[in-house]
């Protein structure tokens, strides 16, 4: 599976910004799909997961009720949207894919348990 994350970017406080993560396999069955972010000098972070097909998601208690995974099946895609954004939210956001797993399982993986990340990209949120 390879993965490629677009839209980080600049956004004010309180502003909302979309990410999206286009996935390229021959089938995301059975595949969880996930967002992490990574502040400097901090670890990183899960954000929220989605298992493909599956209808069900999670999501980490610092972002729950602000940030919404979801997907676009046809395109293969997986969004984060994120609304309330705050300067504590700057980081560089990553894709990750995880096959067989549970969402709830994705978020206490550390980042060598996971198989595959897109390159991140950079959110900055000014105040």
């Amino acid at each position: 599976v390879q993965l490629q994350a677009f839209g980080g970017g600049l956004a004010q406080a309180g502003g909302s910004l979309r990410l999206s993560c286009a996935a390229s396999a021959g089938s995301l069955g059975g595949y969880t799909l996930g967002w992490f972010r990574q502040a400097p000098g901090k670890e990183r972070e899960f954000l929220a997961a989605l298992r493909w097909g599956k209808g069900t998601s999670y999501y980490a208690d610092s972002v729950k009720g602000r940030f919404k995974i979801f997907i676009d099946n046809p395109e293969n895609t997986v969004y984060l949207q994120m609304n309330s954004l705050n300067a504590e939210d700057t980081a560089v956001y990553y894709c990750a894919a995880q096959r067989w797993i549970t969402e709830q399982h994705m978020s206490g993986l550390t980042q060598g348990a996971i198989d595959y990340w897109g390159e991140g990209t950079l959110v900055t949120v000014s105040s």
